[in-house]
């Protein structure tokens, strides 16, 4: 696993923002908070919140009372996000580490996360880290992507940037797509002390109409841009070229549909 799979700097924010965020995010952000709201809560805490795509829609979900704090590990992700909420709302924003959380004991009643446990190099330590800061019973929801065979938008593009560097593909890829397993995800969660486990696994059709943005974030709007600036041997604008044929030549003209699927769980804390 890439030691800079989750360093999501400089301006990759701004392209998963607008490039990704459309087209991968928003559908599962809106699920996801739904049933969170679903859910009794006073004190939410979401972990590696990024741009801020499903903190908005917990915001404008959950009871105003409701307190929310918004952590992500990287300052930039959470400078695109501040910008999606006003002085009215009630929010805080913390730079924070899943594995290393800056909260007391049993301080909120429901922690979520949207596609990020992928990204935490100790998942059972992240689970035991969220027991710790959770209520009792209280409630913690995140969802994973499923496997890339399952998302052929992530394996069309790993495969593009993999045809330039044979001996040395870029990596990133691999991460957020390694933890699609439900089974291996519930062994983790149980390492950690967590029982009270359920889980859903969620298949979209997705439609996108502006294929040239989305090649294009694929490269500039996560870690891969600085593996393939590290490599030097190909411009990143040559590889999203490359993805956005290769989305053609699969998909055919634009606008696109493509499957996606991810898992979302719903645990109780120990």
């Amino acid at each position: 696993m890439s030691n800079t799979s989750a360093n999501f700097v400089g301006d990759i924010p701004s392209y998963y923002d607008s490039g990704l965020g459309p087209n991968i995010f928003f559908d599962y952000a809106d699920l996801l908070a739904t049933r969170c709201a679903s859910l009794p809560a006073t004190n939410v805490v979401e972990l590696a919140a990024g741009t801020g795509i499903l903190s908005r829609r917990l915001r404008d979900r959950l009871s105003p009372e409701t307190r929310l704090e918004v952590t992500d590990l990287n300052l930039p992700m959470l400078q695109v996000a501040k910008n999606k909420f006003t002085n009215k709302d009630v929010v805080d924003f913390t730079v924070a580490n899943a594995m290393d959380l800056p909260f007391e004991d049993s301080e909120f009643d429901m922690m979520v996360c949207q596609f990020g446990v992928m990204f935490f190099p100790d998942k059972p330590a992240s689970y035991r880290e969220a027991a710790r800061v959770l209520k009792k019973n209280g409630y913690y929801l995140f969802n994973v992507w499923s496997a890339m065979s399952k998302n052929p938008f992530a394996q069309i593009a790993y495969d593009a940037a993999a045809k330039f560097f044979p001996n040395d593909p870029p990596a990133f890829y691999r991460v957020p797509f390694h933890y699609g397993d439900p089974v291996q995800v519930r062994a983790d969660l149980a390492q950690a002390g967590w029982h009270d486990v359920e889980h859903e696994t969620i298949q979209l059709q997705k439609t996108i109409t502006n294929l040239e943005a989305f090649a294009t974030a694929l490269v500039f709007g996560n870690p891969i841009i600085d593996e393939i600036r590290q490599r030097g041997e190909v411009e990143p604008t040559v590889v999203a070229e490359a993805i956005l044929e290769a989305f053609h030549s699969v998909f055919g003209p634009s606008p696109i549909t493509i499957p996606l699927e991810t898992t979302t769980f719903v645990c109780r804390a120990p």
